[in-house]
């Protein structure tokens, strides 16, 4: 009777045991883009909800350059960023064996934000935002007056993206006209909350970000329009801006990177495509731009018909608008 009794409880204890690990199994692991996160973590939560938290959904904030590390080191099975792949991490996904799916989401603008109490401040040009960040400027422009001589005489507070952010690349690349090229005398984070509080206390302070932490700080940021180079018209950042393509050289699209191995894993698959069905709602609801319809659809394709690799060849490109986006996502 005893020996009948204690095997029922270790058949008990190993069924428990086994639900445990399936339990643990079930955990996607997501990394990168602080700018992208808003997007991915609004998903992920709505995802966990509806499968009533069987599958867990990690998503964390290293950084586009960060995440890539971890995802081609085969750590994680999804990265966020806030541009395309480069060929170095090509190489390194190459190297480890590791294969994805390039899935564009939505179009951000980036956004430069200044003090609310800064009244001196009306526009900027890519000139002037050069003159700012260049490696140049390190130590010697310290003051606003330095850029334009009708503002004031008063110290420039620089915050902005750390170097393992897509965000950085981008804004050096579009701005200073060189990836990573940038003076290093900043406050840099890639938690891009730490950027809003600087900026918000200081009425010197400028910085740049994705447009979804100005939207949820609009109360404590100004965002500061930017002369289109084409137009010479200071355009301020917004869905409409983006659509229309005015917001230049800002506007930018963002991606999800999904490793094919992962696809593998019901629990991946489903939440890729619950994640392209509700991309366009949730992307508007954290304040950037949805992609066309199509474009969900065409990254689920992209899965079904095992489309892998990148359709930028490892170079960040300034400028694409969403309809250059979608002629070349459709030649993938």
């Amino acid at each position: 009777m005893q020996y009948s009794k204690l095997a029922s409880t270790l058949a008990v204890a190993g069924i428990a045991v086994l639900g445990a690990q399936a339990a643990q199994a079930q955990v996607i692991k997501i990394d990168g883009s602080s700018t992208v996160y808003p997007i991915t973590e609004a998903v992920a939560e709505e995802f966990q909800k509806a499968k009533k938290n069987v599958i867990k959904v990690t998503v964390g904030i290293s950084g586009t350059g960060g995440g890539f590390k971890k995802f081609c080191r085969d750590e994680t099975d999804i990265s966020n960023a806030s541009r395309p792949i480069t060929a170095k991490e090509m190489e390194d996904c190459k190297a480890a064996g590791v294969q994805y799916v390039e899935m564009p989401v939505a179009f951000d603008a980036l956004t430069v934000v200044i003090n609310p109490k800064n009244t001196f401040l009306k526009q900027a040009t890519v000139a002037e935002l050069k003159a700012m960040w260049e490696p140049a400027a390190q130590g010697k422009v310290t003051k606003w007056n330095q850029i334009n001589p009708a503002w004031p005489d008063a110290p420039i507070k620089l915050f902005g993206a750390g170097a393992d952010s897509g965000t950085f690349e981008y804004f050096t690349e579009a701005v200073v006209g060189k990836a990573k090229s940038s003076r290093g005398d900043y406050t840099a984070s890639e938690d891009d909350n730490v950027l809003v509080q600087g900026v918000s206390r200081d009425v010197n302070a400028i910085g740049y970000f994705g447009y979804a932490y100005y939207a949820e700080n609009k109360a404590r940021l100004k965002a500061l329009p930017i002369v289109n180079p084409k137009t010479n018209a200071a355009v301020e950042p917004s869905e409409e801006s983006v659509i229309k393509s005015t917001y230049q050289p800002l506007s930018r699209p963002i991606f999800v990177y999904i490793k094919a191995k992962s696809l593998d894993k019901p629990e991946v698959k489903e939440f890729i495509e619950f994640y392209m069905k509700n991309a366009a709602k949730l992307t508007k609801e954290v304040k950037y731009v949805p992609l066309p319809a199509a474009a969900y659809t065409g990254n689920l394709e992209h899965v079904a018909k095992k489309k892998y690799g990148s359709v930028f060849g490892g170079k960040n490109e300034v400028g694409i608008t969403i309809e250059e986006l979608m002629k070349r996502e459709a030649k993938l």
